[in-house]
C-alpha cells in the first residue's frame, strides 16, 4: 500500500488517471465511469447510513466495503493477467453475491407480496436506499457496457444486479416492513 504525503498528486492533470495495474486512462473511459459511479454510489450509501441502526446498518457497512472491493475490482483491468501479478488483485467472488441473496430472502420473508408499483419514500432511510438502487443500476448498465469492449469480472455485474434488488427489498423494510410504502396510483392526477 502506497501512503502519500500530499492528497494531491497533480498526475490527473492533463485528463488521465492510473488504474489498478498502473496503465493510465482517459478520466472519462469506460472503465473510470465503473468504478466512478460505484464510488459515487458508496458515497451515498453513506448518506443513507445515517438513518439506519442494527443489523440494517451492519448490513449497509459490508454492503460498502463490498463496494470498496468491486472498485478495485473495476480499477485493475486485464482479468487475463492476474496469475502473473505479484499480488493478487481483489475481485468480487459468488460469496458476496450469495450473502445478499440471502438477507434479501431473509428480509422479503417479512414482506406481504407486492399489488402496485412503489414510489421512492416513504421514510428517510427507504428513499436513501431507492437512490442508492436507481445508483446501483446505473453501475450495472456501465459495467455491462464496459465488459463489451474490455474483459471485466463477470461476479462484478451479478453483484450490482443483485445489489439493486437488496435495496428495493431494504427500501421496503426500512418502510415498516412495508407497511408505510407509498403506492403508485395510475393516472391519480389526471
Amino acid at each position: 500500500m502506497v501512503v502519500l504525503n500530499k492528497i494531491y498528486t497533480r498526475t490527473g492533470d492533463a485528463g488521465e488517471t492510473a488504474l489498478g495495474d498502473g496503465s493510465r486512462v482517459a478520466k472519462h473511459s469506460a472503465r473510470v465511469a465503473a468504478y466512478g459511479t460505484v464510488d459515487e454510489l458508496n458515497a451515498m450509501l453513506g448518506v443513507a447510513r445515517l438513518h439506519a441502526s442494527g443489523e440494517m446498518a451492519d448490513q449497509l457497512k459490508a454492503i460498502q466495503n463490498d463496494l470498496f472491493d468491486l472498485g478495485a475490482d473495476l480499477c485493475t483491468p486485464n482479468m487475463e493477467k492476474d496469475e502473473e501479478r505479484p499480488y493478487p488483485a481483489l475481485r468480487i467472488i459468488a460469496a458476496q453475491i450469495d450473502r445478499l441473496e440471502r438477507e434479501i430472502d431473509a428480509m422479503n420473508a417479512r414482506l406481504e407480496p407486492l399489488r402496485s408499483f412503489i414510489l421512492p419514500g416513504g421514510s428517510a432511510l427507504s428513499a436513501h436506499l431507492h437512490v442508492c438502487r436507481t445508483v446501483a443500476r446505473r453501475a450495472e448498465r456501465l459495467s455491462v457496457e464496459l465488459g463489451t469492449v474490455e474483459s471485466i469480472n463477470a461476479e462484478g455485474v451479478k453483484y450490482l444486479n443483485r445489489l439493486s434488488d437488496w435495496f428495493f427489498v431494504a427500501g421496503r423494510i426500512a418502510n415498516n416492513d412495508g407497511k408505510d410504502d407509498v403506492l403508485w396510483v395510475p393516472g391519480a392526477n389526471r
